[in-house]
């Protein structure tokens, strides 16, 4: 790997501490002071709505500009907001209508910053070189956003309102590591016309590989994400306290961390369509042993299995998606691969939840579990092309 693919690893892996750190900094501050749930939920609401409403500028603003300065930008932005949120939690009265506001900044910040960091990969490391690039990247950010709630905790006690300048010099290293990435080709501008606005769009509607490593994401996270559910099944199925709920929640991303090494240090991957209906068969099937098992060291191994084998899929996807999109529209390609994700994401949790209100926890998991492995089948039938895949590099196209 390039030398400054290692700065771009820092800096990248400092936003998701950074992030992982303010979800439970600000639920933590903001319950303190009003004991009121629905501004928990509107923490959430204000960081992920901006990716919705911003997601066709993004990624024009991404393949139209430097991707070194906007990542560099987006860091500095939100140490700027980081600074204020310490400023307002050191005020006698909270202000909530300007903490929000910062926080949809923060947002709207994370909205640019996302399609820019995937974007950029392809102009750091060489095209052989993306699918060990990203597995990297991935590995280091699972390890990131595992550590920052524990880092949260540790400082919230120490430290209290002060955690939130503790966070905006860590984004100020990460704007600072920015700056050792190399002078890239300068892109030629897209045009604001709606044509070229919802190119990327086009795009993946036009490519069907891109186009089925979007919507497989999108299908089965939707269908079998669990860890909404985790509080339920170890309280009333596998009968465990909050500390070996800390547990099951952490083995997804221990999973994801320990195969993402491996995929790091590992030569070029053959058959890889196949090795990704594989992966997504045996996440459908992690989900239906997890719903079934009452031995919590079982439920624990399948969730390492299903955080492993999501990764061994979300890095054919992510390689998939950068090296079969063209580079002058890789940033609005990214933009609305994020929209997609934020939707699975939220929309999972929605589904869980609603569906376990109806037929039970047990019988909710199952059933997704099958259905993802539903979408597996179905999936390798229909994107044959995805299927047939050989090398990752396969899928490239000229710009």
């Amino acid at each position: 790997m390039p030398k400054h693919f290692f700065f771009f690893l820092a800096a990248n892996s400092l936003n998701y501490l950074v992030v992982a750190m303010l979800s439970v900094s600000l639920g933590w501050h903001i319950y303190q002071a009003t004991a009121n749930p629905l501004h928990l939920a509107l923490i959430g609401l204000m960081q992920i709505l901006p990716v919705f409403i911003f997601f066709f500028a993004t990624g024009w603003i991404v393949d139209s500009f430097s991707r070194k300065k906007i990542l560099a930008s987006c860091a500095i932005i939100d140490a700027i907001v980081l600074a204020s949120i310490s400023f307002l939690m050191t005020n006698k009265t909270l202000d909530l209508f300007l903490l929000f506001g910062c926080v949809f900044v923060h947002g709207t910040v994370m909205a640019l910053y996302f399609p820019s960091s995937q974007a950029i990969i392809p102009n750091i490391v060489s095209e052989n070189k993306i699918r060990r690039a990203i597995a990297l990247s991935s590995t280091v950010n699972n390890v990131a956003q595992t550590c920052g709630p524990l880092l949260a905790g540790i400082l919230l006690a120490l430290l209290d309102v002060q955690i939130y300048l503790v966070m905006t010099s860590l984004m100020l290293v990460s704007a600072f590591s920015y700056t050792f990435l190399p002078n890239f080709h300068r892109l030629n501008q897209t045009t604001r016309s709606w044509e070229s606005i919802l190119g990327g769009l086009k795009f993946v509607m036009s490519n069907s590989i891109v186009l089925g490593a979007i919507a497989l994401d999108l299908l089965i996270v939707l269908l079998g994400s669990v860890v909404a559910l985790l509080p339920i099944f170890a309280t009333d199925i596998l009968k465990v306290g909050p500390e070996l709920l800390g547990v099951l929640r952490g083995m997804p991303a221990l999973g994801a961390v320990v195969v993402g090494v491996l995929l790091a240090s590992a030569r070029d991957m053959q058959a890889c369509g196949i090795k990704l209906f594989a992966a997504l068969a045996v996440f459908g099937v992690s989900i239906i042993v997890f719903g079934l098992s009452t031995n919590f060291w079982l439920s624990a191994f399948a969730l390492f299995v299903y955080g492993a084998s999501d990764m061994i899929s979300v890095n054919i996807r992510l390689s998939l998606i950068q090296i079969a999109t063209p580079d002058h529209l890789r940033g609005r390609v990214s933009a609305v691969n994020g929209i997609f994700i934020s939707s699975s994401n939220e929309m999972g949790d929605v589904r869980s939840g609603g569906v376990t209100s109806a037929i039970g926890p047990v019988a909710t998991v199952v059933l997704g579990g099958i259905m993802a492995i539903g979408v597996a089948v179905g999936g390798s039938i229909l994107f044959s092309k995805l299927r047939k895949l050989d090398k990752v590099t396969d899928a490239a196209v000229g710009d």
